[in-house]
């Protein structure tokens, strides 16, 4: 038996796997809020323990770069190692993969289950040609894939984490805004469940439009701010002009980040978009803004028009592709 699991700030999503059947349908699976536990080792102990499953072996997906069979995980506080798991758990076979690692290596079998995709520029797509991903959520992760004539390969990446580059004069102003309060103006600070709250403040204190003291109060009561955020921007019957304003800078820098990858990669064989953020804004990812930001390339351009770009849409993505990881050792 498998054990299978995406390990994120927010949650942990564990599956047991049976070889015979597939990933696709897991014989035990649950969510747990992952701030409630001291490790990861408690999740799974609980898991197991509930399920009345052992597992021979496990292939965890974690929010966080894995080094030597090591991860830290970034916005967690717990620290993940392949050989204390595997001692503490009893579970021969243990090993950790970055989650956009994981969801790279679902992302060929996607094509299987067209309700998985859903496709913003169908492009002319090379065979065996490089794969990109990016996946704002919490953080913002980015991994690629590489044909090796049989077969893709994944590769992880900290992409999330490079300097933000402005391409407009708005985003250079957001800059200069974030330069004043933190320390690293990242991609991941601005492109993410984290820094949209930031493009938000922004937008606010720059005197772009006024706060409703009914946005205020839901904001003032809130753990996260996200949400609001987003669901003021896409609401008809409640929308804000700061919130949608929000939203329109956050898809403008997502498009031009997504290019970037697509340059970076030579992503002639597409670009899949990740990751909670991008199923949820789906509207305004469809309007012009995102492929115009994603293709404005000088130069590049025409290469970009080229591209096909498809968001992910299936939630459990990056289980499946820590399954996939686990069957295929």
């Amino acid at each position: 038996m498998l054990l299978a699991g995406d390990i994120g700030a927010t949650k942990t999503h564990l599956a047991i796997i049976s070889p015979e059947i597939g990933p696709r349908t897991p014989l035990a699976e649950a969510t747990f809020s992952s701030a409630r536990y001291r490790s990861l080792e408690a999740v799974v102990r609980e898991f197991l323990g509930g399920a009345n499953l052992r597992a021979d072996r496990a292939s965890f997906g974690v929010a966080g770069p894995v080094v030597a069979g090591r991860a830290t995980v970034t916005n967690l506080p717990w620290v993940i190692d392949e050989a204390l798991l595997s001692h503490e758990l009893g579970i021969p076979s243990v090993h950790l993969l970055n989650d956009l690692e994981a969801i790279a290596f679902a992302v060929p079998r996607l094509g299987d289950d067209p309700a998985s995709l859903c496709t913003l520029n169908a492009g002319q797509p090379v065979p065996g040609g490089t794969i990109g991903v990016i996946a704002p959520g919490t953080g913002l992760g980015e991994a690629y894939l590489t044909y090796d004539g049989a077969r893709y390969r994944a590769h992880a990446s900290e992409g999330g984490h490079t300097d933000f580059a402005p391409a407009t004069r708005d985003e250079i102003a957001l800059l200069h805004y974030l330069f004043d309060h933190l320390d690293h103006v990242s991609y991941e600070r601005i492109c993410s469940g984290i820094g949209i709250p930031n493009i938000y403040d922004f937008l606010r204190d720059s005197g772009y439009a006024l706060e409703p003291p009914w946005l205020a109060e839901d904001l003032a009561a809130a753990t996260d701010r996200t949400p609001i955020i987003v669901n003021a921007a896409l609401d008809p019957e409640k929308r804000s002009k700061l919130c949608q304003a929000t939203l329109d800078l956050f898809v403008s820098i997502l498009g031009s980040e997504a290019g970037n990858l697509a340059l970076k990669m030579l992503a002639t064989g597409g670009i899949y978009l990740g990751g909670g953020i991008p199923p949820r804004i789906l509207p305004a990812l469809r309007g012009e803004r995102f492929l115009n930001a994603f293709q404005s390339k000088g130069r590049m351009s025409a290469l970009l028009v080229a591209v096909p770009i498809h968001v992910i849409l299936n939630p459990d993505v990056a289980l499946l592709g820590a399954a996939y990881h686990g069957l295929e050792r």
